[in-house]
């Protein structure tokens, strides 16, 4: 028994020690506009990765697609690593290699052994500088593209929040999707491709990112050495200025009967990535809890939205979301029911929101903050999550937020006044997909964003 205790002692670090050991963010700007940033810790491993500030939101309706393309073409060869070599040379480091498309970011990174770190930034450097986009791979990629679009098509949650960007946006870069539209998929050419990468792939737009067993000073010297080619060279301010995406409270509608489960996303226009009210509505949203019928608890969760949920049958998930752009963000929620249920779900949801605006309780507001810690924690589990921390912190914020900075937004602000602020009396944006005859009509859902007191 007393050495379970010791065990358990030994194992246990409390919250304030953990912000104690995280280690510091070192970060270098080169003379050509490139950030490096790591954070060095004993793993036998490392993540290192770029970050671009590049995406559909830089797209135009034309050129829609080009990122997700590039992004396909990116592992397919580069002039010095022809065809399949590339992807080889990754295997042979026993390393693994991943990417993605957002709307206003790329990443490639890899996660390899720390000794291999200043090999990986070289292959990073090839990757982005010298791809190759052969016309026979690019003619593959695009039938891969094509498929992967149809198969995309039957995810209707994916469908889903694309419709809502699409009404929520309207007329505007945020309201493409990242993959494109199958018609430019088609039509897209090598030259569109490299246009893109001319444009893009700058060094004043890139973050080079590392965490896990390696030093930054190495990493910086291996930096300078990879990325300070003809592409990389800085000439002033490359990075073109985001036109302003306002949000429109509308709605969209592709009602199918055929199909057998309703798909319901509803938002209010959320703050930008660097409002610190941002913290407070994630506090909202763990008030809000989620929820799936393959949960257990029951009635027993914590969260008052899931309890009615399970009590009443009102549907099969359901899951809060706040996403935050550069000037902008979508804060709302989505849920997927039977057709029965959709007016009852709506109804309950909404009324959770009204009384985050107005009768929050202390206790749901202290359960909600100790879980977003937890949240917070959980992010600095393995290397890869801490890359893409200091990568996306950088393209977002200019500098890496540490963790205790976080803490202490945590406890600022009134979870009510904030709500009251996004929420309450706004025209929200609705998106629905499948048999939803049952969803009430547009003005009927906005007179539920207030509650009239007598």
């Amino acid at each position: 028994a007393g050495l379970l205790t010791l065990t358990r002692k030994r194992g246990a670090a409390t919250y304030a020690q953990t912000l104690q050991n995280i280690p510091e963010t070192q970060v270098t700007t080169l003379e050509n506009g490139l950030r490096v940033a790591s954070e060095e810790s004993n793993q036998p491993t490392c993540t290192v990765g770029l970050w671009i500030e590049a995406g559909s939101r830089y797209e135009d309706a034309k050129t829609n697609g080009a990122g997700f393309f590039m992004e396909h073409m990116a592992f397919k060869g580069t002039k010095r690593r022809p065809g399949s070599a590339f992807e080889k040379e990754v295997e042979n480091l026993g390393a693994h290699l991943n990417g993605y498309t957002s709307r206003e970011q790329t990443a490639f990174y890899i996660k390899a052994l720390s000794k291999d770190m200043p090999k990986v930034v070289e292959l990073l450097s090839d990757l982005v500088q010298n791809c190759a986009l052969e016309d026979s791979q690019i003619e593959k990629e695009r039938g891969i593209i094509l498929q992967e679009l149809k198969e995309m098509d039957c995810n209707l949650t994916d469908v889903t929040f694309d419709y809502l960007h699409a009404t929520a946006y309207q007329g505007t870069a945020l309201a493409h999707t990242v993959e494109g539209t199958t018609e430019n998929i088609k039509r897209l050419t090598r030259a569109d491709l490299a246009s893109y990468i001319d444009t893009h792939f700058k060094a004043p737009r890139m973050v080079l990112a590392a965490a896990g067993g390696i030093s930054h000073r190495e990493l910086v010297d291996a930096a300078k050495q990879h990325f300070t080619g003809a592409p990389f060279t800085y000439k002033g301010d490359s990075v073109p200025a985001l036109a302003r995406c306002r949000f429109t409270g509308s709605e969209i509608r592709a009602r199918d009967d055929a199909l057998p489960l309703a798909h319901i996303a509803l938002a209010v226009e959320g703050p930008g990535w660097a409002d610190p009210d941002n913290v407070v509505l994630n506090v909202a949203n763990a008030i809000i809890g989620r929820y799936d019928r393959t949960f257990g608890g029951g009635k027993n969760q914590s969260s008052r939205l899931a309890a009615l949920a399970v009590e009443h049958n009102l549907c099969h998930s359901f899951e809060p979301f706040n996403t935050s752009y550069s000037d902008t963000g979508l804060f709302g929620f989505h849920f997927v029911s039977d057709p029965l249920s959709i007016d009852d779900m709506m109804f309950c949801a909404q009324r959770e929101w009204m009384r985050l605006c107005t009768s929050t309780t202390e206790s749901e507001v202290t359960r909600a903050k100790n879980y977003l810690r937890n949240a917070m924690v959980a992010q600095l589990d393995g290397t890869t999550r801490v890359c893409e921390n200091i990568g996306s912190h950088l393209l977002h914020y200019g500098r890496c937020i540490p963790l205790e900075e976080w803490e202490a937004r945590i406890s600022v602000g009134m979870v009510r006044d904030v709500c009251s602020k996004y929420i309450y009396d706004k025209c929200p944006a609705i998106a629905a997909v499948g048999p939803i005859e049952q969803l009430l009509d547009y003005n009927r859902i906005r007179s539920a964003m207030y509650w009239v007191r007598l």
